[in-house]
């Protein structure tokens, strides 16, 4: 009987964090998308002197590539470089700032302070699943039931790992 309430209030607690997972893990779904994120234009400037090798690095963009240059204006992917003056035009794309936050918050690993909230997180889901099995006697028929969903359901987690 102790289960029961333990599952009951632990659910309750955190009904709110798992909303906020469930809705950035869609929304990470599409992370290689434009979906839901919104257009900024960025402007930086850096030295005139730039070697065209370190231009990259000085602006901070990750795999910076050359596509053309035209005079003093150097073209690459999402932006534009003028060299005479040292200005650059980047243009970003992100999402909104409570998506962006929830979405961070769900990839944080061991080196962000929100890992043990993920630690936390995880170990209570695992005592849902575990805690499940314990809602009803054994010998009762939604027991029984509930095995047959139960191999169905890690059938279906199997074959979605490994085909």
């Amino acid at each position: 009987m102790k289960m029961r309430i333990y599952h009951r209030y632990l659910g309750f607690f955190l009904a709110g964090i798992m909303a906020v997972y469930a809705i950035s893990g869609i929304i990470l779904i599409f992370r290689n998308t434009d979906f839901l994120k919104q257009e900024t234009i960025v402007e930086k400037q850096i030295p005139t002197a730039t070697p065209l090798n370190e231009i990259g690095t000085a602006l901070k963009v990750r795999n910076f590539k050359i596509e053309k240059q035209e005079g003093n204006l150097i073209y690459f992917k999402n932006g534009v470089y003028d060299q005479s003056t040292g200005k650059a035009e980047i243009t970003t794309k992100s999402l909104p700032y409570v998506l962006d936050k929830m979405s961070k918050m769900h990839k944080a690993n061991s080196s962000s302070p929100l890992f043990f909230l993920n630690i936390f997180f995880g170990i209570s889901l695992l005592f849902f699943v575990l805690s499940a099995f314990w809602m009803y006697m054994p010998g009762s028929s939604v027991f029984k039931k509930g095995m047959y969903f139960v191999l169905a359901g890690l059938v279906f987690a199997l074959v979605v790992i490994f085909v």
